[in-house]
């Protein structure tokens, strides 16, 4: 695994290594009579070549909404480190052109909706698939809402790949999600050996239809793309390998949803982003923020990544 992450984090010297090629996220293999096939599979570094032209070093945003910053604090924390974190947020600066949410545990909701900064607004990990009544260990959207929260994330890979839900199973919760008012951080993303199969974007356009078979509206949906394969494990997709998720993604809005659609709908990408990669991550022109996992437990790492939007302030 530590000779994967490094072949995926960043492209080896060409005098020691030829990365296959790629056409889209379809492998090509060239050398597939190589004896050594195996072993160098388990190194390929997972890049492809976008069909648009080469972006320039700074750009604008592709879709017209607020660039969004979500952290998701998962199950972390105690009520002192929360203190602390909480008190971290208060005292930064943050850009005032990003719509910032944190989500902290269920437990300790209440805790920081009543002492952190009403600039942050506060999401849930999870939301229930309806109304509230005999559903042990669930979280109501109506019991979201009474104690503050705006947002809720729905999708994210844990909860796809170690609780088992499926993909209608989170459309329809997404469903009555907006349907009582809250807003929903919908998380879409590949395995690693979807990805290594050329399947990334069959996966994600699966993904996707199950939130528009549900949805009444996208009025009030965040997508999240999170490459399974970089969450957690230090390993973050590289610039072009997010932008050319995030277009392909951005298109199949254009022409299953509609343009309008497309161009409101805010795209961020999630997986390993960190104070030192965001900025060349917030240059990409349809990377419109960031879900932030890890990091979002450090206060002025999360500013760092909050703040920047100032890399989309130049126009191209």
């Amino acid at each position: 695994m530590a000779m994967l992450s490094t072949s995926l984090s960043g492209p080896k010297s060409a005098t020691s290594y030829r990365a296959p090629e790629f056409s889209g996220l379809r492998r090509l293999c060239p050398n597939s009579n190589n004896s050594s096939s195996s072993n160098s599979h388990s190194q390929s570094f997972l890049r492809f070549c976008s069909p648009r032209k080469p972006l320039k070093s700074v750009v604008a945003m592709a879709g017209t909404g607020t660039f969004f910053v979500g952290g998701n604090w998962k199950c972390n924390g105690t009520k002192e480190s929360i203190t602390k974190l909480v008190s971290d947020l208060n005292s930064t600066k943050l850009e005032s052109d990003v719509d910032v949410v944190v989500a902290p545990p269920f437990v300790y909701i209440d805790q920081v909706k009543s002492s952190l900064t009403d600039r942050i607004e506060i999401a849930a990990q999870n939301s229930w698939v309806s109304k509230g009544g005999a559903f042990t260990g669930e979280i109501s959207v109506e019991q979201l809402k009474d104690i503050g929260c705006k947002w809720v994330i729905l999708g994210h890979s844990e909860r796809r790949h170690v609780i088992g839900e499926d993909n209608q199973f989170i459309g329809k919760k997404a469903a009555y999600a907006l349907s009582q008012g809250l807003g929903v951080i919908a998380c879409i993303g590949e395995l690693l050996e979807e990805r290594e199969a050329g399947k990334t974007f069959d996966v994600c356009y699966q993904q996707l239809k199950a939130f528009a078979d549900a949805v009444p509206s996208w009025d009030n949906i965040v997508i999240a793309y999170e490459p399974v394969w970089a969450i957690g494990t230090g390993v973050v997709a590289t610039p072009v390998q997010a932008q050319e998720v995030h277009v392909a993604i951005r298109d199949w809005l254009k022409n299953n949803v509609s343009a309008e659609v497309a161009s409101k709908t805010r795209i961020i990408y999630g997986g390993s982003v960190n104070g030192g990669n965001c900025a060349e991550l917030a240059k990409q022109e349809d990377i419109d923020g960031f879900l932030v996992g890890g990091a979002s437990l450090k206060g002025p790492e999360f500013a760092t990544i909050v703040n920047s939007v100032t890399f989309k302030k130049v126009a191209a």
